[in-house]
């Protein structure tokens, strides 16, 4: 993508006023994105975004610039004005880089780029037709397909001089059902790190069909009640509230500046015996998979909790030298055009033991949440409400009647002390989180899991 020459003189342009840490980050990404509304092709739209980013340290100083012009005249005077930040001397650091050959855990069968367009909207409108043949009540589908494939290369004062690619799949059915005046949506959204063989393997139908279901099941539903009460939370996306109210206090970049309400509590209890929540970005071929990071540091398996003790953080490069730690991996953006932090990969808590008729015996009577949606959460604080998308009634100890309109109101580290059991199917659901380096494809995932008490926002 750029010669090892160039990549030299532009380390060393970088470090020129007193740096000691220069890192260069090359991007070439071809992306491709179809919508089909309502049975016509709305949008066919392929892309490519090429750039370089480059990033200098001097102690816990940064500067970050980028450019798309990566002639190596260019990419020294944007080294040299990033460096101009900085005011000092060149240390006594000599660069050795060493191409270091990766793993690829993730191998890839069909190229997205080698399947033609009209291929791609075959699948879109088998989607939306079935979709729409599940129940008249449909009155409206969206589909989309979108793929990528990243390539990259990192190489730093360090010695790092790594590439890498990265290939991704995700399909989108988006089912509205609606009665008069009544209108309620449905969708899955399921991706990975793979090929369009994630689309031949998947069922396509079985997908379009569940979207609908959701839409036709909530339209007639009641609302939900409001109040404190035991809440059962399904596997898969469920995971969605402990990403968001808890996993970004356990990123470094939170961790570091004393943000997070789990700063300083390695080695205490942070949650219930039960739970054990880990980051894991080497699954194989899984949505928030990297062979390495963004930062090109290995991913690897980090237990964040094991048996409600803290044990450890998701951690990059610079908030590591904050906190006297090394990398995690940990290190991830959207593109050139962002410097890393840390970043969660594929994050869940772990299997338990528990089944969802133990669970329900002991709820006995409250919420049992199959699907959630979107929400909100203080970082700081871990303060959230979520939406759900899918409840039932629990009602001695069955789950009865469909509600609508219920909203998880809570506090992410005080759920993490009263959830009272863990099942064991572990599932993951696909999304996209957004932070200070952009939007980053990520896992959430869990198993089933009961919250003893929980406060429910819905109408009495």
């Amino acid at each position: 993508m750029i010669n090892k020459t160039t990549i030299e003189n532009v380390l060393n342009a970088a470090l020129e006023t007193g740096g000691d840490f220069a890192e260069i980050f090359v991007e070439d990404k071809w992306s491709t994105n179809i919508l089909l509304i309502s049975q016509k092709v709305e949008k066919a739209l392929s892309g490519r975004d090429f750039g370089v980013g480059i990033r200098i340290f001097k102690n816990l100083f940064s500067v970050y610039a980028y450019t798309n012009d990566a002639s190596e005249e260019n990419l020294i005077k944007v080294a040299r004005e990033a460096a101009s930040s900085l005011k000092g001397k060149r240390e006594d650091i000599i660069l050795n880089l060493i191409k270091q050959d990766i793993e690829d855990k993730h191998k890839i069968l069909l190229m997205p780029n080698t399947v033609e367009k009209k291929d791609k909207v075959e699948i879109l409108k088998l989607a939306d037709k079935s979709a729409r043949d599940y129940n008249n009540l449909i009155s409206q589908v969206n589909c989309s397909l979108a793929d990528s494939i990243q390539n990259v290369l990192i190489a730093n004062s360090e010695g790092t001089l790594v590439e890498d690619t990265r290939v991704r799949t995700r399909i989108s059915i988006e089912s509205i059902a609606s009665n008069g005046d009544k209108m309620q949506t449905g969708s899955t959204r399921p991706g990975a790190a793979k090929g369009f063989e994630f689309i031949k393997e998947l069922d396509i139908e079985k997908n379009a069909t569940e979207a609908s279901r959701m839409a036709v099941t909530m339209l007639n539903a009641d609302y939900a009640p409001s109040g404190k009460m035991p809440v059962i939370i399904e596997n898969e996306f469920g995971g969605v509230i402990f990403h968001e109210a808890c996993g970004h206090g356990l990123e470094a970049s939170a961790v570091a500046k004393g943000h997070s309400v789990f700063a300083n509590k390695i080695g205490q209890k942070v949650a219930s015996d039960c739970v054990t929540a880990i980051d894991d970005g080497t699954l194989v071929n899984e949505w928030g998979s990297l062979n390495i990071d963004d930062e090109g540091v290995p991913t690897e398996r980090k237990v964040l909790i094991e048996n409600g003790i803290l044990k450890g953080y998701m951690i990059d490069k610079l908030n590591g030298r904050r906190m006297g730690m090394e990398s995690t991996g940990s290190g991830r953006r959207e593109s050139y055009k962002f410097a890393p932090t840390s970043r969660m990969t594929n994050t869940f808590i772990d299997n338990g033991n528990s089944t969802l008729e133990e669970m329900l015996s002991k709820a006995e009577n409250g919420l049992y949440c199959r699907y959630l949606g979107g929400g909100s959460v203080n970082p700081a604080t871990g303060d959230f409400n979520f939406s759900a998308l899918e409840a039932y009634l629990i009602e001695n100890g069955k789950i009865t009647k469909p509600v609508k309109g219920a909203t998880l109101i809570g506090n992410g580290p005080e759920i993490l002390t009263k959830i009272e059991m863990v099942g064991n199917n572990l599932g993951h659901g696909q999304g996209m989180c957004g932070s200070s380096s952009g939007s980053i494809c990520a896992n959430v995932g869990q198993p089933t899991i009961l919250i003893g008490n929980m406060t429910i926002g819905g109408r009495n």
